[in-house]
């Protein structure tokens, strides 16, 4: 088997075949993918051993021996590329498709958020408003990634089964958003978070959304102590709660965060002398700047 392949030709396949894999294992599914990997391998493996049947069969004679051999810098250049098409490509492919994911998600989310506190308000109008926008919203996002593995999510063996419960605790709740008991219909949403929640745990997302979510739950259960006065409880609480909170400060720690954290201490420090007077207001005003922090980032 004669070479018939000259070192720029050899860069060429070599840097397309690299990209083409790099499609098929980040981006592709199905055909396609199968498709760009064996075009891929194709051309990778042409560039190693330096001869492409198809130039044979064409006839196209290219002596190789007779063309002057690459400099060193051309060699290194040729390696530097190599490394930038492996390394550069496969970050950029692996950073790209999670925040693409994030925005559809966040883009449907949206909607389910204020769904979610809207019926907690009792905003019948409004809580249906924004129901009849989640429900297409989240149609269209489980149409994508019922069968789409974005490289984040190539592993989940459970996002399929996932996305269809979601489905039909959207669908579920049709009823009771739309003339029945909104608060059923907030409690029977809330639990559309967890399923959520644990979808970016498993899948290593490290972000403030997912310690908001973790905040809300242990937070709920300080806002019941305080309605009921139960300042012990409240104490005991606070701990985990607080713990909770600088999840969230590690992500970020602004001053909306800021506030959280003061209308968190401010209901201990009520709980502490035993204030009972004052612990709705102050539940109400810690809720308050959560929900604030959690519909814009959450």
């Amino acid at each position: 088997m004669i070479p018939n392949l000259i070192p720029l030709d050899r860069l060429l396949r070599a840097l397309v075949g690299v990209a083409l894999s790099e499609l098929a294992y980040f981006w592709l599914v199905g055909g396609l993918q199968i498709g760009a990997y064996a075009i891929g391998g194709v051309l990778l493996l042409t560039a190693l051993v330096r001869f492409c049947p198809i130039y044979r069969i064409l006839d196209l004679k290219i002596n190789v021996s007779q063309k002057p051999k690459p400099s060193a810098l051309s060699f290194v250049l040729s390696v530097a590329l190599m490394l930038i098409a492996v390394v550069g490509g496969s970050y950029a492919s692996s950073f790209f498709t999670r925040k693409l994911f994030l925005e559809d998600f966040n883009a449907m989310n949206d909607h389910y958020k204020q769904t979610l506190f809207l019926t907690g308000k009792n905003e019948r109008v409004k809580a249906n408003e924004k129901y009849d926008l989640l429900v297409p919203a989240y149609a269209k996002f489980q149409e994508k990634y019922g069968t789409y593995r974005p490289f984040v999510l190539k592993s989940d063996i459970q996002l399929s089964s996932d996305l269809l419960a979601v489905q039909g605790m959207l669908q579920g709740v049709n009823d009771q958003v739309r003339s029945g008991d909104l608060h059923e219909a907030h409690l029977a949403l809330e639990k559309v978070r967890h399923v959520f929640q644990d979808m970016f745990k498993r899948n290593g997302f490290s972000m403030l959304a997912v310690a908001l979510v973790d905040f809300h739950d242990a937070m709920e259960l300080m806002l019941d102590a305080a309605a009921t006065k139960n300042t012990e409880k409240l104490k005991i609480l606070y701990p985990e709660v607080s713990d909770k909170l600088k999840a969230i400060e590690a992500e970020s720690n602004d001053a909306e965060i800021q506030t959280i954290r003061e209308n968190l201490d401010a209901l201990l420090g009520l709980a502490n002398i035993n204030s009972t007077s004052g612990l709705d207001a102050a539940a109400d005003v810690l809720k308050s700047s959560f929900v604030k922090v959690y519909l814009k980032r959450g």
